[in-house]
């Protein structure tokens, strides 16, 4: 397996945020590594991160599990130092954090703020790490997943939605400070349910009950972010939004 163009055999790339094998963080990791990165991948859970890892050694890639709390300064210095030591971080994605709905009168101020460390405190740990690893170089890309919560809040969603608009700010001034040094900072709006092990497991029916490609499709999904990855710096995207052609705007 060979470097894509401006990679070198020995660039890595960093996957935070990584659990079901068919979700987003699983299937970047995946697409990152058929390009000739060493793929690293971060989670909590051991016999996910190992399940990916398999998948990906499978192809012919080469991958490493790091189990860590996306939330600790240690854990999370620890993985980019680990991604470091096996050659230049060419990329880091950061796909933490999840949807939990919480009507307001029920948000006690631990649901909020496990949410808010979780969705946006934890992309600053990131952010920090990523800007050592890559300024050095003066070069590299660093995503985040945002989502739709990331631009509006709605009833149910106050904790989520601030973690979310708190994690694009983080990637906006992340953005505006390397960028003139060559490090390329995207937000991505993730605007719709993915076609994933969450969405399938929690609403079997969603699916059925939606148009042929109703669902954001992995492939897709992290095509846009490998794309993203490859852009000329000439024009660089910060924020893209990606929904189903039938996702209401």
């Amino acid at each position: 397996m060979s470097p894509s163009p401006g990679l070198t055999s020995t660039s890595t790339a960093l996957v935070v945020g990584v659990g079901a094998a068919a979700g987003i963080g699983a299937a970047v990791a995946r697409r990152f590594s058929r390009e000739g990165l060493t793929t690293f991948v971060m989670g909590r859970t051991r016999d996910r991160l190992d399940l990916v890892v398999a998948q990906i050694t499978g192809e012919g890639g080469l991958a490493h599990a790091i189990v860590g709390d996306a939330t600790s300064a240690y854990d999370m210095a620890q993985a980019f130092g680990a991604c470091r030591a096996a050659g230049p971080i060419a990329a880091a994605i950061f796909n933490a954090g999840g949807n939990r709905p919480r009507a307001l009168i029920d948000s006690d101020p631990d649901f909020f703020e496990e949410m808010w460390r979780v969705g946006c405190f934890a992309g600053h740990l990131f952010a920090l790490e990523s800007s050592k690893a890559m300024i050095p170089h003066g070069a590299g890309t660093v995503i985040f997943t945002g989502a739709s919560a990331s631009l509006r809040g709605k009833a149910g969603f106050e904790a989520f939605a601030s973690a979310k608009a708190g994690l694009r700010a983080v990637a906006q001034s992340m953005a505006r400070e390397l960028s003139p040094g060559g490090i390329h900072v995207a937000h991505v709006v993730i605007d719709g349910g993915v076609d994933g092990e969450r969405v399938n497991t929690r609403f079997p029916d969603a699916k059925a009950l939606r148009p042929p490609d109703g669902l954001l499709s992995l492939d897709a999904v992290t095509e846009t972010y490998w794309q993203l990855h490859v852009q000329h710096r000439s024009a660089w995207t910060h924020e893209l939004d990606l929904r189903p052609y039938c996702e209401p705007f």
